[in-house]
């Protein structure tokens, strides 16, 4: 049986990656088909503008929180997970570390050099950007996605 403590860090972890997974899905089903119908200049510039307001306060929160909080409820856990428990937050811990991973190795390199290239030629910002974008984003929202239902079944 686990401890109010570590089941707390649990109920927390789950929550706070269900709202980023659901973050990263609304991207992925709503933001970016709706800005693949702008044209170039609209495009850039409204990546620009959403890359700029996105690490803020409560991003950062979840951001943060969707590996912390995963962290602390298998550590705390330790000698009282049963054979579910343990490995789901940890496969879970993985899936979102890795999502972190993909995020600043690919991109965070990417939405600089979009803002790097403000003022200059949108058709090929664009071109450089939008599906290597996407690709690591679908990566990414999967994992986020994965360790959502890993907590759930955690839980």
């Amino acid at each position: 049986m686990m401890s109010a403590m570590t089941s707390l860090f649990l109920v927390l972890a789950a929550i706070v990656t269900g709202l980023y997974a659901g973050f990263m899905l609304t991207f992925l089903t709503a933001i970016m088909p709706g800005l693949a119908d702008l044209t170039d200049e609209q495009f850039t510039a409204a990546m620009r503008r959403f890359n700029e307001k996105v690490p803020g306060p409560v991003f950062l929160v979840l951001f943060l929180g969707v590996v912390a909080l995963p962290a602390a409820a298998f550590f705390t856990g330790l000698g009282e997970h049963d054979e579910v428990t343990g490995p789901a937050i940890l496969v879970a811990l993985i899936c979102s570390v890795s999502g972190h991973l993909i995020t600043v190795a690919g991109n965070i390199p990417l939405n600089n050099a979009l803002a790097a290239s403000e003022g200059g030629d949108d058709s090929a910002a664009r071109a450089a950007f939008e599906s290597r974008w996407n690709t690591l984003h679908r990566v990414r929202t999967a994992l986020s996605l994965a360790a959502c239902v890993l907590l759930v079944v955690a839980l």
